[in-house]
Order: C-alpha cells, then structure tokens, then sequence
C-alpha cells in the first residue's frame, strides 16, 4: 500500500538544532501514528522532544486539524518529521512506514495519547542497556488519575486464559495459580524493579533496531489491536526477552482517539482476535475448540456492537427531541 503514500516531511532531523540535544537524541526514533488525536498529538509530541532524537509523525489520512496544528506548534524543530498517508492504512503499516523513516538505534513507538513523564526514555534505555538479551521494553502506563493501566505488563492472552476471564474463573486463582491465571498483571502489587513479562502494550513499545531487523516488520494484517500481541510473540519466539519498566512512567489517556467510532474500532479489534489466535495457536488447539474460540469472539463482538447501537440511537433521539 506504499503506493499511496504521499511524504511530507517538516525538515530533516537534527540534535544540534535544539537546546534539549543530549546523548539520547543520537539513538531514539520516536515514531507516532496519528488519527484525528486532536490535542493529544501536540502533548505527546512536546513531552518527547526533549527526550528523544527524532520524532516520526505518521499520518493516516486525518479528517481533523492535528497535523496542521502541529506543523504551527513545532515549525522551527528540526527533529520532528511528518509522514503523510493518502488513505487510512492502519496502525501496523503506519508503524512501518515510520521506521523506514528513522535513523535511531531504538525505535520507539508510542500513542498519540500518551504523554511521557520526565527521563521515562533514560529508565527504559537503561534497562536495555543493563540487560543485552532483552530486546524490547514498555514503561508503565498509567491513566489520567494516576492508576495503572491494563496492558502495560501482561501475559499472552491465549485462548484458554480468555475464556478464564470471559467466565470470571481467575478467582480461583488463589488455588490453582498455573489453571485460572489471569493475563492481565496490574491487579498484581507493582514491581519495585525492571521485570521480565510475555507481553507489552503497543501503546509504548521501544526495541533495538537491530532486532527488529532480525524478527521483521509488524504484521499489516492487522489494522487495529493485536499487532502488538503479535510482535511480542515474534519477538520471544527469536529468543529475546520483553521487560517491564515501572520506572519509566506513561500517562495513557486511553481510547481518546477512537471514541468517535466504537463499532469500527470493536469490529477491527475482534477480527485482529481472530487473526492472532489463527496465526499462534490453532496448531496447539483441536478444530471444535478453536471454533467455540471463534464464536465467542464475535458473540462478544455482537454484544458490544449491540450496546455501543443502542447508545447511538438514544443519543439521537434525545438530539430530535431537543
């Protein structure tokens, strides 16, 4: 799909240009997929700079005023570059087409509606640095009141542990720990230092670029959620390992982005379910049960169109009515 892309770029990116250069601006792409993040986009951006040597911009085809607003807040940095896409290509291959746009030994991919706490970056490129074997790192990501956030450190969600939380059996888990384990690790007290863990979110995902060359691009078959399961199943199935950093703090205003259009983003949420229980697990499953798998998945797909329907029609008959 590279033949829609139309690149616009700010300016090529330079260290020397700014007053915030420091040692990391020479090693950390900082890349960023945009859809209509409204002011999210600025606040990530500005909470980057000084952290960062460069910041990619990806744009997939935005109906709102972010990039333009942008381009006005941040027209004398040099480090910032801005990628245009014709058309909405999805988060994968937005993701992709940024990293072929860096030059940093980390790439580090963030949300549009995260904003980076002060030295995040030095604590997870410490750990890096400290460990060589780990390829990949996330911080911790917290809401808007301060609460951790699911997802920053979990485990793999296969089949059976979702059919363990779509059924409430985690609390069981106290008994049997290895049977009714729950994927989701913030329930659990937050390490005091960097832990190794199956799985981060792609909300903050930073890797070695070395290793992404060797394990490969993001999968474009997905277009939203799941890539990031994906690539950490890819990454430790080269034999690299995934840490959590809890020192590295993130505020994740999560969803904000696509709160507008709930059905497409459930739609393409269930389908990458779909895709990354296909692509991992169904050699490790019997026909019949991967086929329950898959009727759960979108009975609960139909349920939360349903919900998210109802809504829509009762806003719109109290706008009527009004």
């Amino acid at each position: 799909m590279k033949t829609f892309l139309d690149s616009s770029l700010l300016a090529p990116p330079s260290c020397a240009a700014s007053p915030h250069a420091c040692s990391l601006c020479d090693t950390v792409s900082l890349i960023v997929v945009n859809y209509n993040a409204c002011d999210c986009l600025i606040a990530c951006v500005s909470s980057a700079l000084s952290q960062v040597g460069e910041v990619i911009v990806v744009d997939n085809a935005s109906s709102d005023d972010s990039v333009v607003r942008l381009q006005a807040a941040f027209s004398a940095d040099r480090r910032l570059k801005i990628v245009r896409n014709c058309s909405n290509l999805g988060f994968a291959a937005a993701c992709n087409i940024g990293a072929d746009h860096s030059t940093g030994s980390y790439l580090f991919f963030l949300n549009p509606d995260c904003v980076l706490e002060l030295d995040s970056v030095k604590h997870l490129i410490r750990v890096l640095d400290d460990y060589p074997d780990v390829g990949m790192v996330g911080g911790l990501l917290v809401n808007p009141d301060g609460t951790e956030q699911a997802g920053g450190r979990r485990a793999i969600p296969t089949p059976w542990r979702s059919f363990v939380r779509a059924f409430g059996l985690s609390r069981f888990a106290d008994r049997w720990p290895r049977l009714f384990f729950d994927f989701h690790l913030h329930k659990q007290p937050l390490p005091t230092h960097p832990i190794e863990v199956e799985a981060i979110s792609g909300a903050c995902m930073l890797i070695r670029r070395i290793v992404m060359q060797e394990i490969g691009r993001w999968d474009e078959g997905y277009f939203l959620h799941c890539e990031d399961l994906d690539f950490s199943m890819t990454l430790r199935g080269k034999g690299w390992k995934i840490m959590f950093v809890p020192d590295a703090r993130i505020i994740h205003d999560k969803g904000v982005c696509s709160r507008s259009r709930p059905i497409f983003v459930e739609w393409h949420k269930h389908r990458g379910m779909m895709r990354f229980y296909r692509k991992f697990f169904q050699h490790q499953y019997p026909g019949p049960l991967m086929w329950l798998v898959a009727l759960g998945i979108w009975l609960r797909f139909g349920f939360i169109a349903s919900y998210h329907s109802a809504l829509l029609t009762i806003r719109y008959l109290g706008i009527q009515r009004g």
